[in-house]
């Protein structure tokens, strides 16, 4: 035997163990996927919502039982899995043993392909009676003839049940703003048990705090601005914002009494402090879009026509005439009090711990998109023109416009986080990504903030939507979109869909589909989420807050309309998707090496 001998077995061993890892992956099947967006701060509501995992639990029972099943012994055993009991049901013929078989035909159905350690999700009472369940291994008759004995076991292997039903979460963006409890929801999703399976893709709200985290003064005074609209001082509080000296200039400079225009809070503080920021806002804004005129924003230029009118008297189309920090000879120019006011916020972003512990779950674990299961998931769009074509922004379009953009966040993400400087222009590129009109995560011509603040003609209000909508009509652009990214659907949130006018979350040939979780109340408060398992691609039109209130007064589980988007004879395999391709060829050059031996 030669001396390498030992040296070749082993490595053969090595890559004979990676080849086998990635042919059990490729004939796995897909994970269990939920897709939600556009949460806005709901943190209640989202917690609820998760917890009874958007109605899974009734189609996980029903692929993994045989056809045989009818639907009310399903609901008979989704009933025990909630309540972690048995109770018995004089017109359904299964008693506690009948129940125990069908949980570990449940669970066993659902660990075939998924890689938890069986600490982290079998309680450890009955950890070795599952596994032996599982195995098909005999267990002591008293676990089945024992009422309390079987009564806990019913119980553990519901508990692992409800952990296992999905593999997968992709938020599709937008957890910040309108909702009192953004840190909620990420505490949530960043938590030991959840951070692992959750995709998270920007929103433009979440671009707006990360924005204003970099050191952009604009978003900041905007995302305190929008903050304060909602009146919500006591996530501010939370956050550890001192927002005391903004508060007295404001009430001191804008007075409730003398403010007319559409501010929204119904505090008066917070309808003084929202029209001191909009203003802050808008004369940073203007210092930004003067700066980068390849922005080509100068349509937003307001306040050099707002003085004129103001200087003129002409004021039959304000709302609102009372403005004491724009000087009318150069109205971009801060006052010193304003100049403060805004100082002070930024250093408060830079400097506070608990929104850089927040914004570096967005920062470290957040994309542009993402790719899964065969599927481009963006918050809002990818800009295209109105003959179909991908739209260019600073010289780029399609794929290498999202990568760029990437490239930057990731950047002015590590230098936020480290308290190192920024790039002036990484910092204005993110008020463009919230509010430019070829910004992948806007898709609007403009953001009419000034306008619906301030004119009294509605027509000026209007931000009207661009092309992506019109252009996922076709299917020449729905083609380009498939090969751009090597992809067969999109999946996008940000604009809500009104299911009660009869609207529908995906096109006909399922091709796009728009998510958003509708969690705002300005949008319809009945939202989306949708759902990919092995054997069906659906989307679930979520509950209310009033009909969830209804069902947690009955003490039932909250009824939810379903949209069948795809179904599969046969389950879908890793190997069927974007991953099994990448994967199948790393199988392939590894049994090329082995061969080579």
């Amino acid at each position: 035997m030669s001396s390498t001998t030992p040296y070749k077995t082993g490595t053969i061993d090595k890559l004979a163990e990676q080849l086998l890892h990635l042919e059990n992956q490729l004939n796995s099947n897909i994970p269990v996927s939920l897709w939600i967006s556009d949460l806005h701060g709901e943190g209640e509501r989202f917690k609820s919502i998760l917890r009874g995992r958007f109605g899974m639990l009734y189609q996980t029972c029903r692929e993994a039982l045989p056809n045989t099943f009818s639907s009310d012994k399903i609901q008979y055993l989704t009933r025990i899995i909630r309540r972690k009991k048995y109770f018995k049901d004089d017109e359904i013929a299964l008693d506690s043993q009948d129940v125990i078989f069908c949980l570990v035909d449940i669970l066993k159905y659902r660990l075939t392909n998924i890689r938890h350690r069986s600490a982290d999700i079998f309680l450890p009472e009955f950890r070795n009676t599952i596994k032996r369940l599982l195995s098909g291994l005999p267990v002591p008759d008293q676990i089945f003839e024992v009422e309390a004995l079987s009564d806990r076991l019913i119980s553990h292997l519901s508990h692992t049940i409800r952990l296992v039903l999905l593999d997968r979460i992709i938020v599709l963006g937008d957890l910040f703003d309108r909702g009192p409890q953004p840190d909620k929801i990420i505490r949530f999703l960043s938590s030991p048990f959840y951070l692992p399976m959750v995709d998270y893709v920007f929103g433009n709200h979440d671009i707006l705090w990360m924005g204003a985290a970099s050191g952009n003064r604009s978003l900041i005074a905007e995302a305190i601005r929008i903050t304060s609209r909602y009146d919500h001082f006591e996530l501010m509080e939370r956050l550890g914002f001192d927002t005391s000296g903004l508060a007295a200039f404001a009430e001191e400079t804008y007075p409730v009494a003398k403010i007319t225009c559409k501010v929204k809070a119904k505090t008066d503080r917070g309808r003084s402090m929202e029209k001191a920021l909009a203003v802050i806002q808008f004369k940073l804004e203007e210092q930004t879009i003067a700066d980068f005129p390849e922005y080509e924003m100068e349509a937003r230029l307001w306040l050099d026509r707002l003085a004129k009118m103001l200087a003129d008297g002409d004021t039959a189309g304000l709302n609102d005439c009372h403005f004491p920090t724009i000087n009318l000879e150069n109205p971009s120019e801060l006052t010193v009090e304003e100049e403060k006011i805004i100082d002070d916020l930024s250093q408060q972003f830079s400097s506070n711990k608990k929104l850089k512990r927040l914004l570096g779950f967005f920062f470290q674990h957040g994309k542009t998109y993402h790719v899964h299961n065969n599927s481009l998931n963006i918050h809002a769009l990818l800009p295209s023109r109105e003959d179909g074509e991908f739209e260019t922004f600073l010289g780029r379009k399609g794929k290498e416009l999202l990568d760029f953009i990437q490239e930057t966040v990731v950047r002015t993400g590590q230098r936020y986080l480290a308290g190192e400087p920024q790039a002036a222009e990484d910092q204005a590129l993110f008020f463009y990504l919230w509010c430019g009109p070829r910004s992948p995560f806007f898709g609007k011509h403009a953001m009419k903030t000034f306008e619906r603040y301030f004119l009294l003609d509605k027509e000026s209000h209007t931000e009207r939507t661009l092309f992506w909508k019109k252009n996922l009509q076709t299917d020449k652009f729905k083609a380009k979109l498939q090969e751009e990214f090597g992809i067969q659907r999109v999946v996008y949130g940000h604009t809500p869909v009104d299911y009660s006018k009869g609207d529908h979350m995906a096109s006909k040939d399922g091709v796009a589909i728009n998510v958003d979780g509708g969690f705002a109340a300005a949008y319809y408060n009945r939202g989306h989420a949708l759902v990919h398992t092995p054997y069906q691609l659906y989307g679930i039109i979520l509950p209310t807050p009033e009909e969830m209130k209804e069902a947690a007064l009955k003490h039932e589980s909250v009824p939810l309309d379903i949209e069948l988007i795809d179904e599969f004879r046969q389950p879908m395999k890793i190997k069927d998707t974007a991953l099994g391709v990448e994967l199948k060829q790393e199988s392939d050059r590894i049994l090329r090496q082995i061969k080579a031996w």
